[in-house]
């Protein structure tokens, strides 16, 4: 474990980067957002190769509000109307996604530098979210730790609060296996039957749909860019794929998605916990500079953001993202690498 400083924030905070080295994966990661900033997995020639797009400087991922890498929170993705009832009370929360709530709002965890702990595979962040942060009842106690072993990086996600609240966390890391260029040859599998329907505002309206004959059926590998074009409402509605994706909700650690690159030859394999992972194809992306000096533009990355679904709270048939009082929050989520 190696730590290097990374610069200081607007407001004055330091902040920290923390590298895990493995012969198979090295990961950084900042205390900042508890973001990955790199992970540098060897391709198929065994030359090391970033998988995941990030900036070089503090003022790059302060300037660019793609929340990439980050983790986002206190309830990742959108939450229509920017508010919910929970136990007969209505709360308000905070506009950041024109009339609506998204990825925890204008100041969410993405934006924050967490405290941070040593671990002897990786590093672990935590902070205190105060009662009334964004909107959100009750004092919520999180940490997200960062393990790095065989190739794979396993993100660990526990809360606890003193009050009934909403928790819904992931990581919104951007994948490029080719380390740049267009992600749309990329070959995505999705152990999913089933996707939830978006509104034109890319919002969940409630319904569920079969993936079986339309473009948003992956159960059998493909590439992203095959069907992205097509003349479908969905894919209209989102500018392409953005859309949360129905998993075994089982609770349980269960295979959710294969991500590859033939030019490449790296392979991810995306487990979790969580009953949904959202599929983004980087619609809106960009054009900004990143690591290196590289563009990064439209479609440039693929997301797999594992969530509960998004805009439970308004969708009665929706597992909702509510935590109780004193009760446990932990979800799991592995990334893991290989190479051909």
């Amino acid at each position: 474990m190696e730590r290097k400083p990374f610069g200081k924030t607007a407001r004055g905070e330091a902040v920290t980067l923390f590298e895990i080295r493995t012969p198979e994966l090295t990961a950084r990661i900042l205390d900042y957002g508890a973001t990955v900033q790199a992970l540098l997995v060897p391709d198929k020639n065994g030359k090391p190769v970033d998988v995941v797009l990030g900036h070089d400087t503090i003022e790059g991922y302060e300037t660019h509000d793609g929340y990439l890498g980050a983790c986002v929170g206190r309830v990742a993705n959108r939450l229509g109307g920017a508010q919910f009832t929970l136990n007969g009370k209505t709360y308000i929360l905070a506009k950041n996604d024109g009339k609506n709530h998204l990825h925890g709002g204008l100041r969410g965890f993405d934006k924050y530098v967490w405290d941070a702990e040593v671990l002897e595979d990786g590093v672990k962040f935590s902070r205190v979210s105060p009662d009334g942060e964004e909107g959100y009842p009750g004092t919520l106690r999180v940490s997200v730790s960062y393990r790095v072993a065989n190739g794979a990086l396993t993100i660990t996600y526990d809360a606890v609060s003193d009050r009934d609240t909403l928790c819904n966390l992931t990581n919104h890391s951007y994948f490029n296996l080719n380390g740049g260029g267009t992600a749309l040859s990329h070959t995505l599998q999705i152990h999913a039957d089933r996707f939830t329907e978006n509104s034109d505002q890319c919002m969940p309206t409630g319904k569920i749909l079969p993936v079986d004959g339309t473009p948003f059926d992956f159960r059998a590998p493909k590439p992203v860019g095959r069907d992205i074009g097509q003349d479908d409402v969905q894919l209209r509605n989102c500018g392409g794929y953005d859309h949360n994706f129905c998993l075994a909700d089982t609770g349980a650690l269960l295979p959710a998605a294969v991500l590859s690159s033939a030019e490449s030859g790296v392979t991810m394999r995306v487990s979790t916990t969580m009953p949904g992972v959202q599929l983004y194809a980087a619609n809106f992306l960009g054009p900004w500079t990143g690591k290196g000096g590289a563009m990064y533009e439209k479609r440039d990355a693929v997301c797999l953001e594992t969530q509960f679904y998004p805009n439970a709270m308004q969708c009665e048939a929706f597992h909702k993202p509510v935590l109780k009082a004193g009760e446990r929050y932990h979800q799991v989520t592995v990334y893991a690498f290989s190479n051909k």
